[in-house]
């Protein structure tokens, strides 16, 4: 009975599923691949390198020829780590004087050449620009991936919510599925059980599919996890993967993990920020300065100066010398007027076994520091590939057992109709030779 509850789990929440991984399972293979294939598809936001000895320029500078190059648009900063051959910055528009209202742009991120500042192209925020088809296929794969390319048409996070969903119920099923692999007695385990992880290649059609669902899920069944646990923590949208990692290690949360700030005073101040790009490059490279010495760590380079003018505050973002599982990346924001600092955040492992854990799989799922290597690029787009392969022999099975079930009860009903009507026939057979024999008792009783 509850292996039986367990076979109807795995299909009917296999099923459910099987759309939304292949559509995540086939992206992600492209994504672990993404800069090769933007460069390919979209080479005009590749800027060449002027030279062996050139230098790039900071960020102050960048921003500058930005906005000299489009004065109807105001910097608001780049907060990701920048290529080598491209920048990408978020702008808004700048108000016209003449009407007093915004100027009507496009886009929301400019890319710039490192080497001169020269913008390379536009873009949404998603990545989308005026390039073309084939200059969009990737922004397009990347936004189908993390949030079915649902994010932009006015429903809210609606995306990220079927998501998380979809790696909550996957999870779950990554444990159901392996539990049916496991044979029904302990006796001769081993011998049992080694079926499940081998593929009969010379059997028929249907016995290489279910042979193909059932090992690969034994064989991929770690890395299969690790996909589906760290779905959960990247679309964030409850707070279930805290609370089992909580439950399961000694962990902290992600609003536990925050450096701690200092409450932002009531700022009254009006009009243009005091600090200008220039201004607040030195602040917060003396500021960082300051950090790394009392903290003993090393600055690497600069990857993210940022602002925010309602709340008048720029943050300022450094790649530093920490060894993973710290983040390598530290944070701090300071007054956009006066300098003064205002707090830092960071995501840092201090000895907990839960953040560690947690840090790994978030690696292993964005290919980041410190398995960022063309080897486990391939490995991760193979696990795309095999998440594929899984939902398509998964739902073939199903299919053929379906198809079965019905041919069967096709011919159970067929068999007990005929059944039924040989017994009618019988019975006829039966009344008319009673009836039969009646009369003729009856005439000769009337003699």
């Amino acid at each position: 009975m509850i292996r039986r509850f367990f076979v109807g789990l795995h299909r009917w929440v296999g099923l459910a599923l099987a759309l939304f991984l292949i559509i995540e399972g086939a992206t992600g293979s492209l994504i672990a691949f993404k800069t090769d294939l933007t460069n390919l598809l979209d080479p005009s936001l590749v800027a060449p390198r002027p030279s062996p000895q050139a230098q790039p320029l900071d960020f102050a500078t960048l921003f500058e020829r930005a906005e000299a190059i489009l004065p109807q648009v105001k910097v608001k900063g780049s907060f990701y780590e920048p290529r080598d051959d491209q920048v990408s910055v978020r702008v808004s528009p700048r108000t016209d004087p003449t009407t007093g209202e915004p100027y009507h742009i496009d886009y929301e991120m400019i890319v710039l050449d490192p080497w001169t500042g020269n913008v390379l192209g536009r873009t949404d925020k998603e990545g989308y620009n005026e390039h073309g088809f084939a200059a969009n296929i990737t922004p397009f794969v990347y936004d189908l991936h993390q949030s079915l390319a649902i994010s932009n048409i006015g429903v809210g996070n609606i995306g990220d919510w079927i998501l998380h969903i979809v790696a909550l119920l996957w999870t779950i099923d990554c444990f159901v599925g392996f539990y049916l692999t496991l044979p029904l007695k302990l006796e001769s385990f081993w011998r049992r059980w080694k079926p499940a992880w081998l593929i009969k290649w010379r059997g028929g059609f249907y016995r290489v599919n279910f042979d193909l669902h059932r090992a690969g899920g034994l064989w991929f069944w770690a890395m299969l996890f690790v996909f589906a646990w760290s779905s959960v923590n990247l679309t964030y949208v409850t707070g279930s993967y805290d609370f089992v990692m909580g439950k399961l290690f000694d962990y902290q949360s992600s609003q536990e993990q925050l450096g701690t700030r200092s409450p932002l005073p009531l700022d009254t101040e009006t009009g243009p920020l005091k600090l200008d790009w220039r201004a607040a490059q030195s602040v917060g490279e003396k500021l960082m300065a300051e950090r790394a010495q009392r903290e003993g760590f090393k600055i690497e380079k600069l990857i993210g100066l940022y602002r925010d003018e309602p709340i008048r505050q720029y943050t300022y973002r450094v790649r530093t010398d920490r060894w993973f599982p710290n983040d390598r990346n530290e944070e701090m924001t300071f007054d956009a007027d006066t300098g003064t600092f205002q707090g830092a955040t960071r995501q840092t492992n201090t000895g907990h076994a839960g953040n560690t854990v947690s840090n790994w799989l978030v690696a292993l799922h964005l290919i980041v520091d410190p398995v960022d290597y063309l080897a486990y690029r391939i490995f991760a787009a193979g696990i795309g590939i095999v998440i594929v392969m899984l939902s398509v022999t998964g739902v073939y099975v199903w299919w053929k057992k379906h198809k079965a079930r019905i041919h069967a009860n096709s011919r159970l009903a067929s068999a007990t109709g005929t059944l039924l009507d040989n017994r009618e026939d019988l019975a006829t057979t039966g009344r008319d030779a009673f009836a039969s024999t009646y009369v003729h008792f009856d005439k000769r009783s009337r003699r």
